[in-house]
């Protein structure tokens, strides 16, 4: 097993049950998106949101 999967693994186990399901729901998304070689399709979607989060955010004064 490698680091990463070790440390997932006992994050897992220490997490809420809400939390575990989130991150494994995410972590399926980007196999899945790794698998149809589509990660940058994913990149771009995360940037996008983070721009419109920005926009929602209300201007500091």
């Amino acid at each position: 097993m490698t680091a990463l999967a070790e440390k997932l693994d006992k994050k897992l186990r220490q997490w809420t049950p809400r939390t575990c399901h989130e991150v494994e729901q995410r972590v399926e998304e980007l196999i899945e998106s790794a698998d149809a070689d589509a990660l940058d399709l994913a990149r771009s979607r995360r940037v996008e949101q983070e721009v419109l989060d920005l926009l929602d955010e209300p201007a500091s004064r």
